[in-house]
Protein backbone atom coordinates (compact mmCIF):
# COMPACT_ATOMS: atom_id res chain seq x y z
CA UNK A 1 0.00 0.00 0.00
CA UNK A 2 1.45 3.58 -1.32
CA UNK A 3 -1.17 6.11 -0.28
CA UNK A 4 -4.21 5.12 2.24
CA UNK A 5 -5.80 9.06 2.85
CA UNK A 6 -8.99 9.96 3.97
CA UNK A 7 -9.54 13.95 3.89
CA UNK A 8 -13.31 14.83 4.68
CA UNK A 9 -15.55 12.61 1.85
CA UNK A 10 -12.52 11.86 -0.23
CA UNK A 11 -10.64 8.75 -0.01
CA UNK A 12 -7.62 8.14 -1.96
CA UNK A 13 -5.53 4.55 -2.21
CA UNK A 14 -2.48 3.42 -4.11
CA UNK A 15 -0.92 0.30 -4.07
CA UNK A 16 1.41 -2.16 -6.20
CA UNK A 17 2.32 -5.99 -6.94
CA UNK A 18 4.34 -7.82 -9.30
CA UNK A 19 2.60 -10.91 -10.84
CA UNK A 20 3.59 -12.43 -14.60
CA UNK A 21 2.58 -9.46 -16.66
CA UNK A 22 4.80 -7.22 -14.56
CA UNK A 23 4.61 -4.48 -11.79
CA UNK A 24 1.85 -3.12 -11.21
CA UNK A 25 0.15 0.45 -9.77
CA UNK A 26 -3.05 1.08 -9.34
CA UNK A 27 -4.86 3.62 -7.50
CA UNK A 28 -8.13 3.98 -6.58
CA UNK A 29 -10.22 7.23 -5.44
CA UNK A 30 -13.79 8.47 -4.15
CA UNK A 31 -15.43 10.98 -3.25
CA UNK A 32 -16.17 14.31 -4.43
CA UNK A 33 -12.75 14.93 -5.51
CA UNK A 34 -13.08 12.86 -8.74
CA UNK A 35 -15.85 15.20 -9.96
CA UNK A 36 -13.35 16.11 -12.51
CA UNK A 37 -13.02 12.30 -14.20
CA UNK A 38 -15.80 10.80 -12.87
CA UNK A 39 -19.91 11.61 -12.21
CA UNK A 40 -20.67 9.10 -9.59
CA UNK A 41 -17.38 9.52 -7.03
CA UNK A 42 -15.49 6.74 -7.99
CA UNK A 43 -12.58 6.60 -10.07
CA UNK A 44 -9.86 3.97 -10.81
CA UNK A 45 -6.98 3.07 -12.67
CA UNK A 46 -3.53 1.03 -13.49
CA UNK A 47 -0.57 1.13 -15.32
CA UNK A 48 0.68 -2.19 -16.32
CA UNK A 49 4.85 -2.12 -16.93
CA UNK A 50 6.12 -5.51 -18.48
CA UNK A 51 8.90 -7.51 -16.76
CA UNK A 52 11.35 -6.08 -19.57
CA UNK A 53 10.06 -2.08 -18.27
CA UNK A 54 10.81 -2.50 -14.54
CA UNK A 55 14.36 -1.72 -14.48
CA UNK A 56 13.27 1.17 -16.45
CA UNK A 57 10.76 1.91 -13.45
CA UNK A 58 12.90 1.50 -10.81
CA UNK A 59 16.06 3.66 -12.35
CA UNK A 60 12.91 6.60 -12.68
CA UNK A 61 12.56 6.06 -8.97
CA UNK A 62 15.93 5.88 -7.99
CA UNK A 63 16.23 2.19 -7.24
CA UNK A 64 19.73 0.29 -7.91
CA UNK A 65 19.64 -2.26 -10.96
CA UNK A 66 18.89 -5.72 -9.86
CA UNK A 67 16.65 -4.19 -6.84
CA UNK A 68 13.66 -5.77 -5.68
CA UNK A 69 10.91 -3.37 -6.90
CA UNK A 70 8.34 -3.56 -4.52
CA UNK A 71 11.30 -2.31 -1.96
CA UNK A 72 12.07 0.33 -3.74
CA UNK A 73 8.28 1.63 -4.16
CA UNK A 74 8.55 0.91 -0.27
CA UNK A 75 10.59 4.26 -0.14
CA UNK A 76 7.81 5.89 -1.70
CA UNK A 77 5.28 5.27 0.78
CA UNK A 78 3.93 8.72 1.62
CA UNK A 79 4.89 10.28 -1.57
CA UNK A 80 2.71 9.10 -3.63
CA UNK A 81 1.55 12.17 -5.57
CA UNK A 82 5.59 12.45 -6.43
CA UNK A 83 5.96 8.65 -7.88
CA UNK A 84 2.73 9.72 -9.73
CA UNK A 85 4.17 12.56 -11.14
CA UNK A 86 7.39 10.83 -12.20
CA UNK A 87 5.72 8.15 -13.92
CA UNK A 88 3.25 9.87 -15.87
CA UNK A 89 5.97 12.26 -17.22
CA UNK A 90 7.80 9.64 -18.07
CA UNK A 91 8.20 8.00 -21.55
CA UNK A 92 8.10 4.20 -20.01
CA UNK A 93 6.21 1.84 -22.22
CA UNK A 94 3.24 0.54 -19.95
CA UNK A 95 -0.57 -0.61 -20.22
CA UNK A 96 -3.10 2.14 -18.90
CA UNK A 97 -6.60 1.43 -18.27
CA UNK A 98 -9.21 3.64 -16.10
CA UNK A 99 -12.96 3.84 -15.06
CA UNK A 100 -14.47 6.56 -14.17
CA UNK A 101 -18.49 6.39 -13.77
Amino acid sequence: MLRDERVGRNERYLWAFVDERGLHIDGHDLGPGTSGVSGDGEYEWSRVFAPAEVPKVLELLDGEPGEDALGVLRRWVGRADELEERIRGSLITHQFSSYGG
